[in-house]
């Protein structure tokens, strides 16, 4: 990283920290830590740490925020060892951070959690494995093309994540992956349709019940799937 663009990402990291966006020592961490300008689309390195989603080619989707990812990794509360599915790899740059929150660099592989990524545009599946591959998450994110909607396994209705992240906006919860979080588990996604969508974050009792909260009004594209939208 060169010197501009470095001190232009200690500003905005200062900036997300006083505004509130970015709290925990870990999630300032994987910030600090995850090369943005590593997954943003080619031509547009020089605006990585403008506080702005960047168009990701013509597939249609976008590198989120750094604000609102800094919010979304705070609000599934992360830890060391834990299992994560995000719907929606886009470039691979939240699931970098979430990697960084799961399976820090500086841990032992041993301690280390895991990201399953869905993504699926075929041509963001190669672009994200590229991106992940080239700045060392390629062994803590395994990106996949397929429909999101469905879970990894497709269908599968064993409790397998102890997170679960959709970066674009449901018609409802996807059931299957209602089925695959955790008990104790945390769910956070887009719902809705039009420009703006209401974030909800979904936590998963002991006794299999969920509980909804409305988190924040949101912009995200739509889901596309089994569970997503009808275009």
């Amino acid at each position: 990283m060169d010197d501009e663009l470095r001190r232009k990402k200690l500003k905005l990291v200062r900036r997300l920290i006083r505004e509130g966006y970015l709290r925990s020592r870990p999630c300032i961490k994987a910030f600090l830590k995850v090369p943005r300008e590593r997954f943003v689309w080619p031509g547009y390195e020089k605006y990585a740490y403008q506080d702005t989603p960047l168009p990701l080619g013509d597939t249609g989707q976008t590198i989120s925020a750094p604000h609102m990812c800094a919010y979304l990794i705070e609000a599934m509360n992360l830890d060391v060892g834990m299992r994560v599915l995000e719907i929606g790899t886009g470039s691979g740059y939240q699931a970098a951070l979430l990697a960084e929150c799961v399976a820090p660099s500086d841990l032992n592989k041993s301690m280390w959690g895991h990201v399953v990524s869905i993504e699926i545009d075929e041509e963001l599946v190669e672009f994200a494995k590229r991106n992940l591959s080239r700045t060392g998450y390629y062994n803590r994110v395994t990106v996949i093309h397929g429909d999101g909607s469905l879970g990894w396994p497709p269908l599968s209705n064993e409790e397998i994540y102890d997170r679960i992240l959709l970066t674009a906006a449901a018609p409802d919860i996807p059931t299957p992956l209602v089925k695959q979080l955790k008990k104790g588990g945390i769910l956070i996604s887009p719902l809705g349709r039009g420009y703006l969508q209401d974030l909800v974050k979904v936590v998963k009792d002991e006794n299999g019940r969920i509980k909804k909260d409305f988190l924040l009004k949101v912009a995200f594209v739509p889901l596309r799937g089994r569970w997503g939208w009808r275009r």
